[in-house]
């Protein structure tokens, strides 16, 4: 009997053994590659996503460039109308800044545009997409503050994974034209909607199922067909971010230029 032949088979098939209980599979790895991912891109949006606040607490918003000490922040007019000013801003370390509003939207669009000033603390903004080009079933999150069921407070950062369900070829009104399966509730207008890599394709600003009034009005005046209201009624909305470049006047050709870099 050759033993060096048994020795050798043994601890081959030793070896063998080993690899097949150690070795992950390919669908573990790629989920923990994708979770570590979803965890990476919260941290982002936490970091870029603030508070909007006047009196008190009014809704969300996005931190979209620096210069210097002063940051610029972007969120919708109906969450500047719902309060009075002045307006402040807080940061996610749960710092307050006295903010100023720069320019509101004048074509029809629903976006506002304030400033804060920073002299010690350096914030995160966030990298825009202005070159999206979203189709049905891509992965998006949105994220922001809700308001609590009374509707007086937030109850802290949320961050929601979903999906686009529709690209309108034109804008509702205020601007609207990504439809997706996130759950965006009231607090959250303002705040971000981000791809997969963690750049800004949205902003987020109509909650699915609304209680009153009749948002699926095309900026034209026209209405979509039945079929697709009805649709629309399943989704919440953002407004697209190069849809921001409206609310940037020929004034501030440098700011513009700045922000889409």
């Amino acid at each position: 009997m050759d033993w060096h032949k048994i020795i050798l088979a043994t601890c081959i098939g030793s070896l063998s053994i080993s690899s097949v209980l150690v070795a992950p599979t390919v669908s573990s790895v790629e989920q923990s590659l994708n979770q570590r991912s979803t965890q990476q891109l919260q941290k982002q949006a936490k970091l870029i996503t603030v508070k909007v606040l006047s009196k008190d607490f009014l809704g969300s918003g996005i931190l979209i460039h620096t210069k210097g000490s002063v940051y610029t922040v972007l969120t919708n007019a109906h969450v500047l109308r719902s309060g009075k000013a002045p307006y402040q801003i807080q940061t996610y370390d749960g710092k307050v800044y006295a903010a100023t509003l720069q320019s509101m939207s004048d074509r029809g669009n629903d976006l506002a545009r304030l400033q804060f000033r920073s002299d010690r603390t350096k914030y995160t903004v966030a990298s825009l997409d202005f070159r999206s080009s979203l189709t049905k079933g891509n992965k998006v999150f949105a994220a922001g503050f809700p308001f609590d069921e009374e509707g007086d407070r937030d109850i802290g950062f949320v961050f929601r994974s979903g999906e686009v369900s529709l690209v309108l070829d034109k804008a509702l009104e205020g601007g609207y034209k990504i439809g997706y399966t996130n759950d965006i509730q009231k607090g959250m207008s303002g705040g971000p909607l981000l791809n997969h890599v963690g750049k800004v394709v949205a902003i987020n600003g109509m909650h699915a199922e609304p209680l009153w009034g009749d948002p699926y009005v095309y900026q034209d005046g026209t209405e979509p067909e039945p079929e697709l209201r009805q649709q629309m009624h399943q989704y919440s909305w953002g407004i697209p971010i190069e849809t921001f470049v409206d609310l940037v006047s020929s004034s501030d050709s440098n700011f513009q230029a700045e922000v889409k870099k």
